[in-house]
């Protein structure tokens, strides 16, 4: 069963992260593309942070999970202190440790903390914010709405 998340409940599920993140500084966003480009983007304009990059990765095509995920991309982290690292569920999790494992590895005097909308109970990792549990297959009004198929 999939569950259409429609852009009114996600400005509402916007406007809740942020109340949690309001008392933090971030000095840059990470999103994960391709998901967490639309929650990426909206957090950078509401706490006014400039530098906002993305990495890629890859676990599923479709609906059909793989049997290894791949990193795509590097960032520019100079002089940054702490940075949120965004994506929009944390379904199986992989996505997140690896990509938090990664940015960790790469850059060992900087803080990463992990926001999405949706979090998992049966996820290997939680991200440090979320918003929403998920327990069904969540179709994402960005992928539905704008599709030419």
């Amino acid at each position: 069963m999939k569950l259409y998340y429609g852009y009114d409940t996600f400005s509402k599920d916007v406007h809740l992260l942020l109340d949690q993140l309001k008392n933090n500084h971030y000095d840059a966003i990470i999103a994960i593309s391709r998901g967490g480009l639309t929650l990426g983007h909206c957090l950078a304009e509401a706490l006014n942070i400039r530098n906002v990059q993305s990495m890629r990765t890859e676990l599923y095509d479709g609906m059909q999970k793989r049997e290894k995920i791949s990193v795509f991309g590097r960032c520019e982290l100079r002089g940054c202190q702490k940075v949120l690292v965004v994506d929009d569920i944390a379904d199986s999790g992989e996505t997140l440790d690896v990509m938090m494992r990664h940015l960790q590895g790469q850059f060992t005097g900087i803080t990463f903390e992990s926001a999405t909308l949706f979090y998992k109970k049966t996820s290997v990792y939680e991200p440090t914010f979320w918003v929403q549990e998920a327990s069904q297959w969540i179709e994402f009004f960005w992928e539905v709405d704008f599709s030419l198929e």
